[in-house]
């Protein structure tokens, strides 16, 4: 209503009081008061309902900021920036910032975001006095009052102060700093004084004044490169690129390829503390870069649409005591240097022997349950009904006290076997555990089932690039990755598919546009 009604020379609330005023008249009629002042009937009747409940309050404008910000720092956070900001009351956002992160906190907020919290809890000084003592201080032609100067002491350089007095209305927070502590100084106010208004610190009073005792005006405003910036220290450099050389394994990370935030940590536990953004423009600066390709895969099962009908129609009225498991096998693969994606020097080409003796071939068959994202998975010596016998036998001891369970896989030619379908009647007919129900996906449609983004997701991680010397070397680093992804999804069930697990293709869930099969591993 607030933007809908007409109003001219009325204020808002004159208007909507003469609203109400008609419209609790005798023989109102609402719907042409809503006419005359181009209302809708909803805002009409809402602001009748919010008068009548809330009296005269209610001709007032709700507050329209949101009632949950989902975004918010957390209150944890918030307490931390208080606790350094009492600590060093003269610290701003950045530095703020940069403790946080030397205390290995995990999600550090912007300095924007800092200063809104310092500003919403009262941290902030009185909307920084500099800003006040810059209203102040002359004309909008950039002139000092007239009384200012007739306190300035004669052996001050006129030059000078015509530059002290235009940077003293620039925009540049630090010349406004500098500026003030010039003037302030010759007109003779004490550094206590000053420092303690505007959050100075006496290092910083000193440091001014001895630059423009030593180079004048022109020197304390001159841009300085800061000698400290990390991104061009040579020790960061090497350290960082001796670190990028050696496989992430040899830091206990499970991984084959390096990320940006795991070679910050690394750095940072070598004495080397050092943001993402920093290790991002060093890299960047180098001519590193990832390289990638994309295939698209298709079915054409005549009954696509049914099959896929069938499976969303069980998800879609999927009980809590039922469960649904997508079930694939992966490999077998062999233990040999695999190719794979890798930060890269500027004129450097990776690369992997065509032809190399194998030391051994692993067969994964794993199964993922949709609801709860917890992943099942035993080695298997070949692809055979056997071994999904096997797997529906330990789906079935796990899942114990669901009333069914669905089993669902591509159309290989051991998934849809005789053998198989007699094994699942059997288990049936003896009403014993949950009910074995089969749920297949359509012919050549691997890239519906679930199971292959998480297969992605952890050849990504620790199968591309790898050079695993034995089986059991590769085997553990697979019960590793799934022992780390499962505890993960359990303690953040609404982050399932999330990309910090080796960026599986899609989200660990069932969608008809998924393309979970990466079409690399065969």
């Amino acid at each position: 209503m607030e933007e809908s009604m007409p109003w001219t020379s009325r204020t808002l609330i004159e208007a909507k009081q003469e609203f109400v005023a008609l419209a609790n008249s005798p023989h109102a009629n609402i719907r042409a008061l809503c006419r005359k002042f181009n209302v809708s009937p909803k805002t009409a009747y809402k602001l009748l309902a919010r008068v009548r409940t809330m009296g005269s309050d209610g001709y007032q404008d709700r507050s329209r900021r949101p009632r949950h910000h989902p975004s918010r720092t957390p209150a944890e956070i918030e307490d931390e920036v208080l606790s350094v900001r009492a600590f060093h009351p003269l610290w701003g956002a950045r530095r703020i910032a940069g403790e946080l992160r030397k205390s290995g906190r995990a999600r550090i907020p912007a300095p924007s975001t800092i200063s809104t919290i310092l500003s919403r809890r009262g941290a902030l000084s009185s909307a920084d006095a500099m800003a006040a003592i810059a209203r102040l201080a002359g004309d909008p032609a950039g002139e000092l009052p007239a009384c200012w100067k007739a306190k300035m002491p004669p052996t001050i350089d006129r030059f000078d102060l015509r530059i002290v007095g235009e940077h003293l209305l620039s925009g540049r927070i630090l010349d406004r700093r500098r500026a003030i502590v010039l003037i302030t100084h010759w007109l003779g106010v004490r550094q206590s004084k000053l420092c303690g208004l505007i959050g100075l610190s006496p290092v910083t009073w000193r440091r001014c004044l001895r630059i423009y005792t030593e180079g004048g005006a022109d020197a304390l405003f001159a841009r300085r490169r800061s000698p400290a910036r990390k991104f061009d220290r040579e020790e960061l450099k090497n350290a960082l690129f001796d670190t990028l050389h050696r496989p992430p394994s040899g830091f206990g990370i499970n991984r084959t390829t390096w990320r940006v935030v795991d070679l910050a940590g690394v750095l940072t536990l070598q004495g080397q503390p050092v943001s993402e953004d920093t290790v991002r423009k060093i890299i960047n600066s180098s001519g590193y870069k990832w390289r990638k390709a994309r295939v698209v895969l298709t079915s054409n099962d005549p009954e696509f649409s049914q099959k896929l009908d069938r499976i969303k129609s069980i998800l879609s009225n999927l009980a809590p005591d039922e469960a649904f498991f997508s079930i694939d096998e992966f490999g077998p693969f062999a233990i040999k240097h695999q190719p794979g994606k890798s930060l890269t020097g500027p004129g450097e080409r990776p690369l992997v022997q065509q032809w190399q003796k194998s030391r051994g071939k692993v067969t994964l068959t794993a199964a993922i349950e949709l609801s709860s994202n917890q992943v099942t998975h035993f080695y298997s010596e070949k692809k055979n009904t056997a071994e999904m016998i096997r797997m529906m036998k330990i789906l079935l001891d796990q899942y114990e006290n669901c009333r069914c369970i669905y089993l669902s896989w591509d159309a290989a030619s051991w998934h849809i076997s005789k053998e198989l379908s007699q094994a699942v009647e059997d288990h049936n007919s003896r009403i014993v555990g949950p009910t074995v129900v089969i749920a297949p996906l359509p012919a050549r449609a691997q890239f519906l089932n679930v199971i292959e983004s998480v297969f992605s997701g952890m050849a990504r991680a620790i199968i591309h690039n790898s050079n695993y010397h034995s089986p059991d070397e590769a085997r553990a680093a697979i019960d590793r990755y799934f022992e780390e992804r499962n505890e993960h999804f359990r303690a953040n069930p609404r982050r399932a598919g999330n990309k910090i697990w080796g960026k599986e293709r899609v989200p660990a869930e069932f969608f008809q546009s998924h393309n979970c099969k990466d079409p690399q591993l065969g």
